[in-house]
This record gives structure tokens, C-alpha cells and sequence, in this order.
């Protein structure tokens, strides 16, 4: 193609905010209940059909009705090497028109920003690889390993439609894929003018979703009644809410709390390292959130009427818990809720840590110091989890990374899942330019 042709092509840059716009118009909430989600099946054909139409062949595996996933492979240069997957998921939590600014799938261009919910989480990844892929073809860059794309269902509510399907029904789609890269990481975090980190996903903890379950005798609500399940359930549930698990610093924080110690100037006392994390600003929720296991009561449920005492009450609890200590946490909650009360989980998927060192490591830093000379790339834990613990089960080291540099004023952390969800234009773009010099290097 000659270099006039290559001029008259859409540059990925601009292509970019188009698809993620695209993409935010495109309901695919995920309740957590297949009769009431929208599903991701729209989604997963407009990716399908951006795909197909540059010449890369995409093929779509639904897990149940509606819940579309998409996956495609692009061949390398140099076959013998461990293949690259590259993984976003199409879902989002649901958003009420009424809290926000503009509709949450109006996918609106305002003030710089591309807003919608999932452009955060994580439409704006998706769009970004999807730019970057098709310029690629349009212009004959190959990268130098094979790349698996994986466009995902259900990673809002466990992954069991999308990510943990295909790793399980379809795991041939991975055949040599010994690395991995996907939501929450790369993203900057100011440090002064001319001075960004740019914090690197190595570990996220794990998920351990569950409910508690208190039994006693019904009766009428107007008596005198020692044995409530209301009563026992909400004592419980007040144990689990007000307590603060014990500190444990484990060694991808260590490693993030000395690069922030060295970049900041500030002592960080690794016992208790909570005053210094109180200074990060917008991103002291997220690191706050992994020097400790967490349990939050999320739910209550119990009764059919007014003047009846339930025989039975659930609660759930949302634990998330650190590397290692899955079942420290349950033996922890156990001595909080009592020997009465049962504890059924709903939920339970590993926390994940690998090193910061590597080819890989090093392909991303050069990356994002490429488009910012005042990058400094750290390894971090992400306080959620991701759709890489499916991935993770087939030997695919995973990495958070879709990176974005936001402006320093930006309260990042409270965009996801958080009411007027929206993403820079400019941060889009230079997620474009870096993800294009990391895929063609990696």
C-alpha cells in the first residue's frame, strides 16, 4: 500500500472513540440473572463484525441465550513463541438514568470525556484493542506472536457465562497462550507535573462471595419472641460490618508501598502503612482495600409479611480475600458470626499474584515511557478481580493492563461501577498509541 493509501485510512486514534462510543450505545447490563440482562449478544456481533470486516475471523460461542462471547486469533510472526491473549469483557453493571448527568448508554461527547457506563469498565479497553487490531490489517503490521482476542460475557457476576466457559468448553481457543493482559492496570497516577506512575496489575485478591443464613421460630409479630432469625442475622451482619481485619502487607504491595515511599518522599511504616496510603488521593481506596482481607454486607433478605416473624433470613457478604488467605478469612468470619449462624458460598475464585519481571514487564514499560517520559511503571494489587482467574487456571501468567493517562484530578477509582462513568478522549488515544507499541514488541 502506498504511503498516500496509508494517509486516506482512518487513524486508530480517531477510530477509537467511535467504536468505544459504539460500544457504550449498546445496552449489555448484567444483573446477575440471565432473565433480567440484557446480555451481551449485540455487543459480541458489532466486535464480530469490526473483526470480520478488516479479514481477522472471529467466532462467537454463547454460553446461554444472549450471553455472547467473542474470540479470534491473529497469527504472529514468529509461531514458536508463547501466544499473547488479549481479553475485555462486553458487560456492565446496571446504571438508573436518573442518577446520572446524561443517559448511561447515550455514549455522549462532552467536555472532553466519552460518557456511558462501561467506559471505564471496560468498554474503553475493548475499543482500544479493536482500533489497534484493524489498523494493523488495513496496513499489514504483524505482531511477532500470535494474539488471542477474547471479548467476554458475565465478568460483572462471576464469569461463569463468559470467561470460566470458554476456559472450560472451549479451552482449544487458548492453545499456546502463556501470557495474558486485561482490565485495570497502566493507568497513571500524578505525581507532579512532570512525573506519572502508571500502576501495572501483578495480583488481585480474591473473591469469596457468600451467605449467612440464621434460622428461628416463626411467630406472630406482635409477641414476645426470643428466637429471631431477623434478630440473630442482623447481630451478625453488624459484627462482620463494623470489624476491620488484620494487616498483611503481602509482596506486590511491599514492592508498590517502597516504589511510592522512593517517588513521594514519605516514610511508609510496613506494619502500618495506612497513614501513607491515606496520602495517594483518588487511588487510596483501591490500595487501601489490599493490606487487608475485606467483608462487606451487601444484602438482606428475609420475611413475606409484616406481622410475621420469618422462620429464616439471609444476608450476602461480599469478602474479597489476600493471596493465601481464602480460608484464613472464612475461619475468620466464622469465629465473628457465631456457631448458629451458616455460611453458604456463592462464590469462590482464587487470588491471583505473579512477579514484575519479564519480557513482558519490560515491553509495557517501554511502552508507556515511549508516550510519557515521565512514566514510572509499578507493579500493584487490584482489590477486585477480573475475568484472568479463568484464564489463570490454564497456566496464563495475566497482567492488568489497559492503560490510560487520566487527568490529575480525576477521581479514577469511583468511576467503576460509580454514577456519571466516563473516560477522557485523550486518555483513550494515548491507551491506543501504547497498546499499539506494546503489542507490536511483546
Amino acid at each position: 500500500m502506498t504511503s498516500d493509501a496509508h494517509s486516506a485510512l482512518p487513524a486508530p486514534t480517531d477510530e477509537v472513540v467511535e467504536l468505544c462510543r459504539d460500544l457504550l450505545r449498546i445496552d449489555t447490563t448484567n444483573t446477575g440473572d440471565n432473565a433480567t440482562s440484557a446480555g451481551e449478544r449485540r455487543a459480541a456481533e458489532y466486535v464480530a463484525e469490526k473483526l470480520a470486516e478488516v479479514g481477522i475471523e472471529p467466532v462467537i460461542h454463547e454460553s446461554a441465550r444472549g450471553r455472547a462471547n467473542v474470540v479470534a486469533r491473529i497469527p504472529g510472526t514468529e509461531p514458536s513463541r508463547g501466544a499473547l491473549l488479549v481479553h475485555g469483557h462486553l458487560d456492565v453493571v446496571p446504571a438508573d438514568p436518573d442518577e446520572w448527568s446524561v443517559h448511561p448508554f447515550s455514549g455522549e461527547l462532552r467536555d472532553g470525556y466519552l460518557w456511558g457506563r462501561g467506559a471505564i469498565d471496560m468498554k474503553n479497553f475493548d475499543a482500544m484493542v479493536l482500533a489497534v487490531v484493524r489498523h494493523w490489517q488495513r496496513t499489514g503490521v504483524r505482531p511477532p506472536r500470535d494474539i488471542v482476542l477474547a471479548y467476554t460475557a458475565d465478568e460483572e457476576a462471576g464469569s461463569e457465562y463468559g470467561a470460566h466457559f470458554l476456559a472450560t468448553r472451549h479451552r482449544e481457543l487458548f492453545d499456546g497462550c502463556t501470557e495474558g493482559i486485561g482490565e485495570v492496570g497502566g493507568f497513571s497516577y500524578t505525581v507532579d507535573e512532570s512525573r506519572r506512575l502508571y500502576l501495572i496489575e501483578t495480583a488481585q485478591k480474591g473473591i469469596d462471595w457468600l451467605r449467612l443464613h440464621a434460622k428461628g421460630r416463626p411467630g406472630h409479630g406482635s409477641m414476645v419472641h426470643d428466637d429471631n432469625a431477623v434478630t440473630a442475622l442482623a447481630a451478625a451482619v453488624a459484627r462482620i460490618g463494623a470489624h476491620r481485619f488484620p494487616v498483611v502487607v503481602t509482596d506486590t504491595v511491599r514492592a508498590f508501598l517502597e516504589e511510592v515511599s522512593e517517588v513521594l518522599g514519605i516514610e511508609v511504616d510496613p506494619e502500618d502503612p495506612e497513614i501513607a496510603i491515606a496520602k495517594l488521593g483518588p487511588i487510596a481506596n483501591i490500595i487501601g482495600a489490599t493490606i487487608r482481607n475485606t467483608a462487606n454486607p451487601t444484602r438482606l433478605a428475609a420475611g413475606y409479611k409484616d406481622n410475621v416473624i420469618p422462620g429464616r433470613a439471609s444476608a450476602t457478604i461480599d469478602c474479597r480475600s489476600l493471596p493465601g488467605q481464602s480460608e484464613l478469612l472464612e475461619r475468620q468470619l466464622r469465629e465473628l458470626v457465631g456457631p448458629d449462624i451458616a455460611i453458604e458460598y456463592i462464590q469462590r475464585q482464587p487470588a491471583l499474584e505473579t512477579t514484575f519481571d519479564g519480557d513482558l514487564v519490560e515491553a509495557m514499560s517501554a511502552a508507556l515511557r515511549a508516550e510519557d517520559p515521565g512514566a514510572r511503571p509499578v507493579p500493584y494489587m487490584l482489590s477486585g478481580g477480573t475475568d484472568a482467574k479463568a484464564f489463570s487456571q490454564l497456566g496464563i501468567r495475566c497482567f492488568g493492563f489497559a492503560p490510560l493517562r487520566l487527568p490529575a484530578d480525576l477521581n479514577f477509582s469511583a468511576l467503576f461501577h460509580g454514577i456519571d462513568e466516563r473516560v477522557p478522549v485523550d486518555g483513550l488515544q494515548f491507551g491506543v498509541r501504547v497498546l499499539d507499541r506494546f503489542l507490536r514488541t511483546c
